[in-house]
């Protein structure tokens, strides 16, 4: 991605010095590429730090953690009070938060930039989202939204906020992006085990749905991917991969972050949870040997129970249950960190150029803007009515799923999630009566006001502990 964001900035009339620790790399794209823009190799940090004019501008790509600190340590006694550094790797926000504390230090302006949409969105124009000083913005921010994908001559690129945000922002995108994707392989699942489709035929439902309240980028590429013959075997792509899930991280800092600030991401806790599932291959073989599933029940396989109009509807509330949950996060983040995050800006710079682009973002800016104190997507006037709308499809679907045996976490959780919302009384009533029981944790009534506690040991006459 880096490659690709350095040859962007050159296309787009910028002059651009290129280093790379494997000089190599580095001369491989001035010498591919050279024709497209200003490119000029600098074989070592010094010459990098020596190409640039003052206030320097330097976009740092590297592997996270370790790596992006040593090539920090590196460059930051090359450079002079007031010139900018951006990390525009996959950081952690408390890393960003604590370089920008750092390099602050010493006059050194810093940036933790959040970029999605691979290499081509890299090339062609990403998602970016910078969190840093307004001052900071106000150097780098220009070549950034020039660079970034444009929907409505809106650049896909703004301020989210300071130090840490934009790092912050980037992660709970990719939070999404887990269960997005979680939710379509358990679709295609679904179409293919209880309808019984092949891939190519599944393919064909999936771009169908393009033209749909679904059409997004992973609907897109989903298509394709089923469509794809493996040249081999002559086989379906999809069932000559190996089911195991990698990840890089983000999805388990999110779910971590989510628990920290008690906010309830159970989508993408459950998305992130199957990726590990499925990678535990060692435990699946075993436990399928010892649990053999039974033959499938006749009943089943001549009515499935799942109808694809339900599903493509079920899909569609579930989505929007994963973003509303995803942005509750930001608000709970930024209000931890006083960071003012304002949440329109996020589905707006989301609607082109990133992995979760899609025509759903365009509904979900206009929800937030038209209601920007409502506690939750969900509670928007049109969510709440399209979600009510398709909930009786989520229910059959995930039944359907249950009754076949077929893995459902996401949308699964999904459904408990918005049963949740809704119920009068949840039975944390009853766990709150066992704490106090067996740990004096106290509880309140629905009564009257205050904190109490049952001598459950005692004579068992409630008391005021307040």
């Amino acid at each position: 991605m880096g490659r690709n964001l350095a040859r962007n900035l050159a296309r787009n009339g910028f002059r651009v010095a290129v280093h790379n620790r494997t000089t190599s790399k580095a001369e491989a794209l001035v010498d591919e590429f050279g024709d497209e823009g200003d490119l000029t190799l600098a074989r070592s940090l010094e010459d990098l730090v020596g190409a640039l004019e003052r206030p320097r501008r330097i976009i740092v790509m590297v592997k996270a953690g370790e790596g992006t600190d040593a090539v920090l340590d590196e460059l930051a006694p090359l450079l002079d009070e007031g010139d900018v550094v951006a990390d525009a790797g996959n950081a952690h926000f408390h890393d960003t938060m604590r370089r920008h504390e750092a390099l602050a230090r010493k006059g050194i302006r810093f940036a933790g930039v959040g970029v999605s949409g691979g290499e081509v969105g890299a090339l062609e124009g990403p998602s970016i989202m910078p969190g840093c000083d307004g001052d900071t913005y106000a150097e780098i921010g220009p070549f950034l939204e020039v660079i970034s994908a444009h929907v409505d001559d809106e650049p896909c690129c703004t301020l989210i906020g300071p130090d840490g945000s934009g790092h912050f922002v980037k992660m709970v995108h990719n939070g999404i992006e887990y269960a997005d994707m979680q939710l379509i392989g358990e679709s295609v699942d679904l179409l293919r085990r209880l309808v019984h489709l092949e891939p190519a035929d599944v393919a064909e439902v999936v771009r169908g749905w393009n033209d749909t309240e679904l059409e997004s980028y992973l609907v897109e590429i989903t298509a394709e991917v089923l469509a794809h013959t493996d040249a081999e075997t002559g086989r379906p792509f999809v069932d000559v991969v190996r089911d195991a899930a990698e990840q890089k991280g983000t999805g388990r800092w999110t779910v971590q972050t989510a628990l920290d600030l008690g906010v309830p991401v159970t989508a993408i806790a459950e998305a992130t949870m199957a990726r590990a599932v499925s990678g535990d291959t060692t435990r699946r073989d075993a436990v399928r040997e010892a649990l053999a599933a039974p033959e499938e029940d006749p009943a089943v396989a001549d009515d499935p129970g799942l109808d694809p109009d339900d599903l493509r509807a079920a899909l569609y509330a579930a989505k929007v249950v994963a973003y509303a949950q995803g942005l509750d996060m930001v608000r709970a983040g930024s209000a931890e960190h006083g960071w003012d995050v304002e949440l329109a800006d996020l589905p707006r710079i989301w609607r082109d150029g990133c992995i979760i682009r899609a025509r759903l973002l365009a509904d979900i800016t206009d929800a937030l803007e038209e209601h920007p104190d409502a506690p939750s997507l969900l509670a928007t006037p049109d969510f709440a009515a399209a979600v009510t709308e398709r909930l009786p499809a989520l229910r059959r679907v995930v039944a359907a799923g249950v009754a076949a045996g077929v893995p459902l976490p996401v949308f699964s959780s999904v459904l408990a999630y918005l049963d949740a919302l809704r119920a009068e009384r949840l039975p944390a009533a009853l766990v709150q009566g066992l704490r106090d029981y067996f740990g004096a944790h106290t509880y309140e009534r629905v009564d009257r006001e205050g904190t109490f506690h049952t001598p459950w040991a005692g004579d068992r006459v409630e008391v005021d502990a307040g």
